[in-house]
């Protein structure tokens, strides 16, 4: 692990559903993925293993094959755009499993994104993704509005490339 600091303040904040400090912009994106216990197996271990991130073509660096407090993963975009983290918070519970990063150094956005698999009363599992983030880069700032409507698209591609990764597990269950 580096000693790179955070490139934000309220590290950790992201557990807070709906906390968004004062200058970011908050995102907040909720994708049905499926139903019961096999699929939400199933999608707890691609989200903590980086298997949703590496299905969604981009490249993922970590220093661990699993997310944990410390672990350090830099996500590849385009093959060009480096974008270093380090994971702040993890949470594996019998229906809620995820985890949340912060930005280091070098990353083209500032702040936290969470990501969150959970298997509600009724047996439907859902990803949710929190984040606040601000531009770090030139470029981030010049993509000003539609920087942040890619971090959408982006957040919602990973649902449904998540519901993807857990049908043969869905199909399994019936």
């Amino acid at each position: 692990m580096s000693s790179a600091e955070f490139t934000y303040n309220d590290v950790g904040a992201t557990r807070e559903p709906g906390h968004c400090p004062e200058g970011f912009h908050p995102l907040h994106v909720r994708a049905r993925i499926g139903e019961g216990e096999a699929v939400f197996r199933r999608a707890a271990e691609a989200l903590l293993t980086w298997e949703l991130h590496r299905a969604l073509g981009v490249g993922v660096l970590a220093d661990k094959d699993r997310a944990a407090p410390g672990v350090e993963v830099t996500i590849v975009l385009a093959g060009m755009v480096k974008a270093p983290c380090r994971v702040v918070w993890t949470v594996e519970e019998h229906r809620r499993v995820g985890w949340a990063y912060g930005t280091l150094k070098g990353h083209p956005e500032c702040g936290e994104e969470a990501f969150l698999v959970d298997r509600t009363g009724d047996g439907t599992v859902w990803l949710t993704i929190n984040a606040f983030s601000r531009p770090a880069k030139w470029y981030a700032r010049a993509g000003g509005p539609a920087t942040r409507g890619l971090q959408h698209a982006y957040a919602r591609r990973c649902g449904n490339v998540l519901r993807k990764l857990c049908e043969e597990a869905a199909d399994d269950s019936l």
